[in-house]
């Protein structure tokens, strides 16, 4: 997905507001003014880190906020799965719930209030506008056998496991892959978020190798291309995976909750209305 021009005044806003260092924000200038035409949001954001590391030893830690989402998330695992078995179609419900967790996002956010994101879950469902995406998406999960999750934020992971745990219940045939983060980048979910939120219980975790908010095929290492390329279900969740993998020709099933003004007018859609996406491959 391009980098518009609003996009990329945004990316430098992002980092004005991060450290108002000149020198340092020179540096983020020269990358926005001299990307390619593929390169992605997600891509500049890793790029931008490598030079705030230079500059000045470390990145922002996240860890604390990881953990307390982690755990708030855990803390209501329970009453969401209850509320998931009772549902209709539980698989529909859990992967409402799982998108709603996308909202944990200190990347695209300005700030995460857990008031509204325990409101998001009043209500939450596929809409009747996305019935026909979701009923391929199921159609895909009974034909296939492995299914692959790109996962973004810590918290809601654990809302991935809960869907993964209905789709294992509905489709005992299909094995799961999960792919996380390879280092520290924003809230997102990394190999050791993803084993304390208990999601080894029914996926094998993958690493993309990097720290990068996203989804870049050249920059995995070679077991979690082989895990994108030979997987029957592929999905995405999160805007960073949206902007780093839609274009290159892979069918891939997208979920992840409406943020910014890209997406936004994108999709036509109110600010944190959650969409599923499929994209059909080449």
């Amino acid at each position: 997905m391009r980098i518009s021009e609003s996009c990329a005044k945004c990316l430098y806003d992002r980092q004005r507001k991060r450290i108002p260092d000149k020198d340092y924000l020179a540096e983020v200038r020269k990358l926005i003014e001299n990307r390619s035409e593929n390169d992605t949001s997600p891509l500049m954001v890793y790029r931008f880190d490598q030079v705030f590391r230079q500059r000045f030893g470390t990145a922002d830690s996240y860890a604390e906020v990881k953990r307390r989402y982690n755990d708030l998330v855990l803390s209501m695992e329970e009453k969401l799965r209850g509320r998931i078995e009772a549902a209709k179609d539980p698989v529909a419900t859990a992967l409402a719930f799982a998108r709603i967790g996308n909202y944990i996002d200190f990347g695209a956010m300005d700030s995460v209030n857990e008031e509204t994101f325990m409101q998001l879950f009043d209500g939450a469902e596929i809409r009747e506008n996305e019935a026909t995406v979701y009923r391929r998406f199921l159609d895909a999960c009974a034909n296939g056998r492995r299914f692959l999750l790109a996962a973004d934020n810590c918290g809601e992971i654990v809302l991935d496991r809960l869907l993964l745990e209905q789709l294992k219940r509905r489709f005992p045939q299909l094995t799961f892959q999960v792919l996380v983060r390879g280092g520290e980048v924003l809230n997102d979910v990394t190999v050791p978020d993803a084993l304390y939120a208990g999601i080894d219980r029914v996926a094998e975790v993958l690493s993309n190798g990097e720290a990068i908010a996203g989804t870049v095929y050249e920059m995995m290492p070679e077991e979690s291309r082989r895990a994108l390329d030979h997987a029957d279900i592929i999905l995405a969740k999160g805007q960073g995976n949206y902007e780093s993998l839609s274009g290159q020709g892979r069918h891939v099933f997208y979920a992840f909750l409406c943020k910014c003004e890209l997406f936004t007018s994108r999709f036509n859609v109110l600010p944190l209305t959650g969409m599923l996406v499929e994209e059909l491959g080449a």
